[in-house]
């Protein structure tokens, strides 16, 4: 069996409070592809193919881990790569509620691929994306808030 899981996300940007929830994927699957996703419904702050860099930066002294684009719905990735189980990370009770709808949505579609949720870590629970893009607005520190060794590219 694969023992693989995805996790998928706009990453826009990958946090410490994301590398938190992969290092704990990490101690349960052998391998994780984190897969940045195409959203046709709003433009990225960052392009996608900055977004896979900044992972590679956040990732890079991790073993079994693999960084991919897609597009469309992520049971299609799963089935094509043949991966069984989605991880999701939660912040908050508001971001579990948003993840079970869609877990379940997921099941009625493919009920043979199961998602985690994993709660992020205490200490990253109050970062979040939009957060980051907001410092880098305004040119403030967002260093607390990446994983170490993370350069995040200047706002355009």
């Amino acid at each position: 069996m694969n023992n693989t899981a995805l996790f998928p996300g706009s990453f826009d940007p990958f946090t410490a409070g994301h590398l938190n929830i992969l290092r704990r994927a990490l101690t349960m699957f052998d391998n994780v592809v984190v897969a940045v996703g195409v959203n046709q419904d709003k433009r990225g702050f960052y392009p996608n193919n900055v977004k896979r860099e900044i992972i590679r930066q956040a990732t890079a002294g991790l073993n079994h881990v693999q960084i991919i684009e897609y597009d469309g719905l992520t049971i299609d990735v799963c089935r094509n790569l043949g991966i069984r189980h989605i991880v999701r990370g939660v912040r908050n009770m508001l971001d579990f509620e948003n993840e079970r709808a869609i877990a379940d949505a997921n099941r009625r579609l493919a009920p043979e691929i199961e998602t985690i949720i994993i709660p992020t870590a205490q200490e990253f629970a109050h970062i979040s994306s939009s957060a980051v893009r907001d410092i880098l607005r305004h040119n403030g520190d967002t260093s607390l808030f990446v994983p170490e060794g993370v350069i995040l590219p200047p706002v355009e």
